[in-house]
């Protein structure tokens, strides 16, 4: 049997539309090929394997799709079909966007913006018609500071281009736009760039992604983005990455000491959801408690740390 739906589910006082009842409690997908499932595989025998895996890998995580994936077409609808066959829900993330992060750690994405678009086309139409959850271009409307005038349009455009073919061909994707973090860009600036970041193609937007931002601070803010969407046109939901951010934040952002995971994944708490976005262990860059580290690769004494609040 496939995903049952409920007809609503209510989150800070709005009616939205359609949820997989499978979303709740354990019906996210656990991705079997993540990275920190990986190591634990690969490294049986390290003391730390058990920990990892009971803490880390066997909690679901979202799969980042982006240049990296050779056929993306077929990463993505091998990915959601396993997920499907599971009767699971999968997340996914899209970070492809050229220009992505700047240039800085996690920099690259797309060569051209249209070569962008044929990825984002090609990324939605391999979902199809089965149901995920869709994270869209972590820091990619946050960051449009880095971009001249021109470039700001363009990026603009391409996050226009990936929701609407998101909208379009995946129409079963609970679809998500980031919209940074607490500490980043205040909420009524935010509102007005997801609006122009293509908002009314999405179920909502996505916060703290890859930051250690509480929860509470995430809903708040969330919550006060929301309020300014809704004048705008757009009542709108949210969800919460809350996979490293059991301390909270102590203000820095880059493989930061002391950081905590957060509490499983789950409906509500505040948000529509509360997920594991960000792959507790993988690295943000070559920076903080893993100096030599390249953002994205997988480290057990990152992982340990987060484990153990260290």
């Amino acid at each position: 049997m496939k995903f049952k739906v409920i007809a609503a589910f209510a989150v800070a006082g709005m009616a939205l539309g359609a949820v997989p009842a499978s979303a709740a409690a354990d019906g996210f997908y656990v991705d079997p090929g993540s990275n920190p499932a990986a190591w634990v595989k690969a490294n049986g025998g390290d003391s730390r394997a058990a920990r990892i895996k009971s803490a880390i890998a066997d909690k679901p995580i979202a799969k980042w799709f982006g240049n990296w994936n050779s056929d993306i077409s077929a990463d993505v609808s091998a990915y959601v079909g396993a997920a499907a066959a599971a009767n699971k829900l999968p997340m996914l993330v899209a970070y492809n966007i050229t220009g992505r992060d700047c240039g800085s750690h996690s920099g690259g994405g797309a060569g051209s913006p249209e070569a962008y678009r044929t990825w984002s086309s090609r990324f939605a139409s391999a979902i199809g018609s089965r149901q995920a959850i869709v994270v869209v271009e972590p820091d990619a409307v946050a960051q449009l500071d880095c971009l001249d005038a021109t470039q700001k349009q363009v990026r603009l455009g391409l996050l226009n281009h990936i929701t609407a073919e998101l909208k379009a061909k995946a129409p079963n994707a609970m679809t998500y736009l980031d919209g940074g973090n607490s500490s980043w860009i205040a909420a009524g600036e935010m509102a007005n760039r997801l609006t122009k970041a293509g908002i009314g193609n999405t179920r909502g937007f996505a916060v703290n992604v890859s930051n250690y931002r509480t929860t509470a601070e995430s809903v708040s803010y969330g919550n006060a983005v929301n309020s300014t969407l809704a004048g705008l046109g757009h009542r709108k939901t949210f969800v919460v990455d809350v996979s490293r951010n059991g301390n909270g934040s102590n203000g820095e952002w880059c493989n930061p000491a002391g950081r905590k995971l957060g509490e499983a994944p789950r409906m509500g708490g505040g948000a529509e959801m509360l997920l594991w976005v960000k792959v507790p262990g993988d690295s943000d860059g070559k920076c903080g408690i893993a100096p030599n580290t390249p953002a994205g690769q997988f480290t057990p004494e990152i992982a340990m740390r987060l484990v153990n609040g260290s």
